[in-house]
């Protein structure tokens, strides 16, 4: 007997639309500062805030992109893409973090060569700028905190505010020095930082993003606690060809073929494989086949050959409607 089992119920696609919002806020409040911080950075001769500015850049950037993949993502499947379209959130996810490091990259060049021929800064000017910025990024990260768990792409576009965020924080804190010292090489200090921060950011979202794409079983799911868990059933005899991976962010799927015990009775073990998948480990989108007692002293391709024994012709349960 082969069954599926999903349930809609908390799916991301139930949040799309509010997270579209959050986005499209963000972004108002993103491009509107980015051209002030520009200019500012331009008007004090400061890196840091052009760094921030150039940052908050590739939020404008990001923020769009996570928009038109959260568009996408909301599109109904077709024949051909039956999975529908989730995972153009992991792509802008993966462009985000490559657009991250590439930021950083250029910043660190002009710092390194600023920190060589050091050049005037006015620490007054930049710190004004510098905090009203940090204003504006607190705002965003509270916008999209309320969504970032939804999915990749939303905890990309959380990410990239939040190192934001913290540019200003370098931002404010080398234009304090500054202005009271006269400190100009902590300008290029403040932005050396906010690359490392940047990088940060970067590799985390890149690796889970990369994650998904191989579908790789999620971090925080235990693969062989998974199948300890189904073998322990009483009417299991037997978990083979088991997979656990993720079709998009907080999409999680698994298939896996059980062998039951001799008159085990099929829709109630499947029943009950569904209660520990979901109540123990989160997961509501499985493809379960179970095989006669026979299945269990064959092998895969064994079976393939001498062909589905009688009492195992395929039958399947009432879909539920996704």
């Amino acid at each position: 007997m082969h069954a599926h089992h999903h349930n809609g119920e908390g799916s991301p696609g139930a949040h799309r639309e509010q997270n579209r919002r959050r986005l499209t806020w963000t972004l108002v409040l993103a491009a509107g500062y980015m051209v002030a911080e520009a200019v500012g950075g331009v008007l004090t001769g400061s890196l840091a805030l052009l760094a921030d500015a150039g940052h908050m850049a590739s939020d404008v950037g990001a923020l769009g992109l996570a928009l038109f993949a959260t568009w996408m993502a909301a599109r109904p499947a077709t024949p051909q893409r039956t999975y529908g379209h989730t995972r153009a959130e992991v792509l802008a996810a993966l462009a985000q973090g490559a657009a991250l490091v590439a930021v950083a990259i250029l910043i660190v060049v002009e710092a390194v060569e600023r920190l060589q021929a050091p050049t005037p800064v006015m620490g007054g000017g930049m710190l004004l700028i510098a905090t009203g910025g940090l204003v504006v990024n607190l705002l965003g990260l509270w916008i999209l905190s309320a969504g970032r768990s939804d999915s990749l792409n939303m905890r990309g576009a959380w990410l990239h505010v939040l190192s934001d965020a913290l540019g200003s924080v370098g931002a404010i804190a080398a234009g304090a020095a500054i202005w009271a010292f006269g400190w100009t090489w902590a300008d290029s200090a403040a932005s050396i930082a906010i690359c490392a921060l940047i990088l940060l950011s970067a590799w985390t979202l890149l690796r889970e993003a990369v994650d998904v794409l191989m579908e790789t079983a999620p971090r925080h799911l235990d693969v062989d606690e998974i199948r300890a868990a189904l073998a322990e059933l009483p009417d299991v005899v037997q978990v083979h060809d088991l997979h656990v991976w993720s079709i998009g962010s907080g999409e999680i799927s698994l298939s896996s073929h059980l062998v039951a015990k001799e008159g085990a009775e099929p829709a109630e073990l499947l029943n009950t494989v569904y209660e520990v998948l979901g109540g123990r480990f989160g997961i509501d989108h499985a493809t379960i086949q179970i095989e006669p007692p026979r299945f269990a002293t064959l092998s895969p391709r064994n079976v393939a050959n001498e062909g589905c024994p009688a009492d195992c012709e395929a039958s399947a349960l009432p879909r539920e409607s996704d």
